[in-house]
């Protein structure tokens, strides 16, 4: 009775933090999209694709910590 209310939870929460994954993976990209289009850029683009960059590897981390299968 408990165990199957902590799975499903679990799998939600796995569901939510795969999505956030695939999100912060797709700013990620867009950032440096940009940046490889723009000649000249600012320091608050350099600081948006470390802020990208850190997101997305701590989500990252936390997969595969908590061993989650991103399809």
């Amino acid at each position: 009775m408990f165990f199957s209310k902590k799975q499903k939870l679990r799998r939600e929460y796995d569901e939510k933090l795969v999505g956030l994954i695939k999100g912060a993976k797709q700013d990620l990209d867009d950032i440096q999209h940009l940046e490889g289009i723009a000649d000249d850029f600012e320091l608050s683009t350099i600081a948006q694709k470390k802020i990208a960059e850190s997101k997305y590897f701590y989500l990252f981390k936390e997969a595969r910590i908590r061993k989650v299968l991103i399809k």
